[in-house]
């Protein structure tokens, strides 16, 4: 039995929180006297009046939610952020549509990036900050926030958790919940507040060190230029942001052992951060390649492009410092690939995740072994830690929920007119939280020109991919209803 009193009522409360952030924007609306205030102010209004109703008419028939609650109130919560998100676009007159705002919304919450607006830089300051705020606030994630905010109503945050990590192994860091969220919170501020003082430094000004730490630390790829991190031209911005991609692509429990408990050898010994690594000397050193072929850059800046682009796309974030369609086939079909990849599990970079792909390696390496000694008995190994065969079986699900939803995704874009390319990298963009593909989307390019029902279709994608697929997907299926 759902107890859908208590859901609506957490609802509330999570709508009330994200109004701080709103009354945040306002503020600084107000303060410079720019054209987002309205937009700003009449949101945060109509949130908090939303919020209140929510809290006060609807009594909790239960403090202690099981796991359907779990997975039905993570859904419910990305799905009112993300409206709550739209309305200051909506408002606003530089989003033409609802359906433009809650695409906007939406691609800043799960942190990807892709944007519907032609011409960026119209958008008064205020807006802007909200639209990487939404993106820093995704990248950790509204319900590990919300963790932290739930045992203070007397409602425990265990089933939350399990739901917002349903497709990875979480890590545990302190004994309670409580604590979890707010370590890797205090990191998450920290290396933010780092990644401004250093841009802030470089020479890029105060208010896009802020947007750009915020969006950056997410992994999403909202900038406050229409030509991205390229418009700054400036080397030690683009070194900065490099390094904070790769920070925020590691799993931050390894961050917590290193910078809490100073476990060196915890964090350098892990099997997922050397492969994600690997990943991307060895694909930065095949983008080289490519480039020296196809331009006539110096090998400095050959590597400070390739190794920017592959860093951008491998960790989801989707900034651009060049427009890599111009570079050949080879480094877009190479960038698609890293697409699908992603960073690692416990970051807030999209895709399929390095360790399950190396995980992945080790179970197709095994079946190599079994077709050739069929009486023989392997056990699939990753980390030096044996991998449970309910483990694989998960894992292979999710990677066909995966790839079924692209398919379907693509079918549907191409049905709408796109052409292939187009259709392939949007979905794949989308799925797995990146921004920029290739085609009609590609770094120069926009989604705003794309069909209606195609906006509708990536907003989907987006969420499906931020929320590791089983957790949305489960709510479509006749068990998860049933008494």
């Amino acid at each position: 039995m759902i107890h859908w009193t208590t859901l609506t009522q957490l609802l509330g409360y999570f709508i009330l929180g994200l109004c701080t952030s709103l009354l945040g924007c306002t503020v600084f609306a107000l303060v410079n006297g720019d054209r987002g205030l309205f937009s700003l102010a009449t949101s945060l209004g109509i949130g908090i009046l939303g919020g209140l109703v929510l809290i006060l008419i609807f009594r909790p028939e239960s403090r202690i939610l099981n796991r359907r609650e779990g997975l039905l109130l993570v859904v419910s919560t990305w799905l009112v952020a993300s409206l709550l998100g739209a309305l200051p676009f909506y408002l606003s007159p530089y989003f033409p549509t609802f359906t433009d705002s809650v695409f906007e919304s939406v691609s800043g919450f799960t942190t990807t990036g892709a944007t519907v607006l032609g011409d960026i830089e119209i958008l008064p300051a205020s807006l802007l900050l909200w639209r990487s705020l939404i993106h820093w606030l995704g990248g950790m994630g509204i319900i590990l926030l919300g963790i932290a905010i739930l045992p203070l109503i007397g409602t425990g945050g265990k089933e939350l958790y399990r739901a917002e990590f349903s497709g990875a192994q979480s890590e545990r860091l302190k004994p309670r919940i409580t604590e979890t969220a707010l370590s890797l919170w205090k990191i998450y501020i920290a290396l933010t507040v780092a990644e401004l003082l250093a841009l802030w430094a470089a020479g890029m000004g105060i208010f896009d060190a802020i947007c750009h730490a915020f969006s950056n630390m997410a992994t999403g790829g909202f900038s406050t230029r229409n030509n991205s991190i390229e418009s700054f031209d400036n080397p030690y911005i683009e070194l900065i942001i490099i390094l904070f991609m790769i920070l925020a692509g590691i799993n931050f429990t390894r961050h917590y052992f290193l910078m809490v408990e100073w476990k060196v050898r915890s964090f350098i010994g892990d099997i997922e951060l050397r492969l994600f690594l690997f990943m991307i000397a060895v694909t930065t050193a095949a983008m080289m390649l490519t480039l020296r072929s196809n331009t006539d850059f110096g090998l400095g800046k050959t590597l400070r492009l390739a190794l920017f682009q592959v860093v951008s796309i491998l960790t989801g974030t989707g900034f651009s410092s060049a427009n890599y369609e111009v570079w050949g086939p080879f480094a877009q079909l190479l960038l698609l690939v890293l697409m699908f990849i992603g960073g690692c599990t416990g970051s807030t970079a999209g895709g399929m995740k390095v360790a399950r792909i190396g995980l992945l390696l080790r179970v197709v390496s095994r079946q190599f072994r079994q077709l050739v000694e069929p009486h023989g008995v392997f056990a699939v190994r990753f980390g030096g830690k044996p991998i449970r065969e309910e483990t694989i079986q998960s894992l292979l699900n999710l990677v066909y929920l995966a790839f079924l939803i692209n398919f379907t995704a693509c079918m549907c874009l191409t049905a709408l007119g796109l052409d292939v390319l187009t259709s392939i990298s949007a979905a794949a963009a989308s799925m797995f939280n990146i921004g920029p593909g290739l085609g009609q989307v590609g770094p120069t390019e926009h989604y705003g020109n794309l069909p209606v029902l195609a906006k509708w279709v990536l907003s989907f994608c987006m969420l499906a991919g931020r929320l590791e697929y089983y957790t949305l997907l489960v709510l479509f299926t006749r068990p998860f209803w049933r008494k």
